[in-house]
């Protein structure tokens, strides 16, 4: 989670809150006490958020 919070500039928090609107990636459970995010969704979402914030100019 750390890292996902630096990557997106977002407080845990708000990461939760987005996930639970589902416009977050939903976290996959890699065991039964940790959760983690796919990269490439991660970076998917980072780009449509980048594009969204230019008008789709990207």
């Amino acid at each position: 989670m750390p890292e996902v919070e630096a990557r997106t500039g977002l407080s845990r928090r708000t990461i939760r809150t987005l996930i639970r609107k589902g416009a977050f990636p939903r976290p996959i459970r890699l065991s039964r006490r940790t959760v983690g995010l796919l990269e490439s969704e991660l970076n998917a979402w980072l780009l449509e958020r980048g594009a969204g914030s230019r008008g789709g100019a990207e």
